[in-house]
């Protein structure tokens, strides 16, 4: 909630600035009636997100200081490979379907929208959404097109709302006033599609994965799972001291080694690319216009989950 403040204050002092996701969000504003997420209209925060957006994108131009979005999803290997195929042939993308989800957030503060400005939808499905939004630009510089989002629709619920206390033992889900399960799909300029899917409910570790489908081909990014490597060990105390991956419940059995994650999920790629801009000016791969877009896309999807039905982005 203290992302737009702490931008222009870092800026206006003349210093670079690295954002976490969100970008923007709405967290309340005084006088709102409480909880906010099932009080407060999704069409009022799109509006009030977006202007507060907007203000906070004129003070960066103002300040002519670096933005760099740290957005790791662009840096991931799986997802660099599918940007160097894409330019090398060109092909149109017709699909995308992208998905964040795990088995919910151990934080209490991820039940509140204040919070977190939503749920499972925008505090993971943003990277997904992130992901996809880049790749169609990839695309779209590669073939000399203009491509833009015209209009989203989405769904979102609180499917572990059924379980009973002891049904809980693995799903971390509890939410106040967000989803723990939400989908979103967008239509481009060109009429190709992408559907971003995240759930706080889904037990086996952190799924990170792009799907991309295009004229010449299928790509699948698997940043989370992969089989770099495969294990299946029996003894849970003996293992008391390895990492396996995150957000599972055991390391026993089968298991999905997450192997030098920081380099996997593109950790050690976005740093390297903001202080290669900070030292030459260049601008990052994720950038301004990437964590704009992101927002907007994501608020439009809450603001038409809300209203069942399809939100015009013109």
């Amino acid at each position: 909630m203290l992302h737009a403040e702490m931008i222009v204050a870092a800026m206006r002092a003349g210093k670079h600035v690295i954002c976490e996701k969100p970008f923007a969000g709405y967290f309340g504003r005084p006088g709102d009636p409480q909880p906010i997420g099932k009080h407060v209209a999704k069409a009022a925060m799109y509006e009030r997100v977006m202007a507060e957006m907007e203000a906070t994108r004129a003070a960066i131009k103002a300040a002519g200081r670096l933005f760099m979005y740290a957005e790791d999803w662009v840096y991931a290997p799986a997802v660099a490979k599918t940007v160097e195929m894409l330019k090398a042939t060109k092909d149109k993308i017709l699909f995308m379907k992208a998905e964040e989800s795990h088995s919910g957030s151990h934080a209490a503060h991820a039940a509140q929208w204040a919070m977190t400005g939503g749920g499972s939808l925008i505090r993971m499905g943003c990277h997904p959404l992130a992901g996809v939004l880049y790749l169609k630009q990839v695309e779209a510089r590669a073939r000399g097109e203009t491509i833009r989002v015209v209009d989203v629709t989405a769904d979102v619920g609180n499917v572990a709302a059924c379980l009973a206390p002891q049904e809980r033992q693995y799903i971390k889900a509890n939410p106040v006033d967000v989803e723990d399960w939400g989908t979103l799909t967008m239509t481009f300029s060109d009429g190709t599609k992408a559907t971003i899917f995240s759930g706080d409910m889904i037990m086996g570790g952190v799924r990170n994965l792009i799907e991309t489908y295009t004229s010449g081909g299928s790509l699948f990014a698997n940043i989370t799972p992969n089989n770099s490597m495969l294990s299946y060990m029996t003894d849970e105390q003996k293992l008391a001291g390895v990492y396996i991956t995150e957000k599972v419940d055991r390391k026993t059995g089968w298991q999905f080694v997450c192997l030098e994650e920081e380099w996997t999920r593109g950790y050690c790629q976005e740093i390297q690319d903001f202080m290669e801009c900070v030292a030459t000016g260049r601008q990052p791969l994720a950038d301004l216009d990437l964590a704009c877009e992101t927002t907007r896309v994501q608020y439009a999807g809450y603001w038409a989950a809300e209203e069942g039905r399809r939100v015009k982005l013109m």
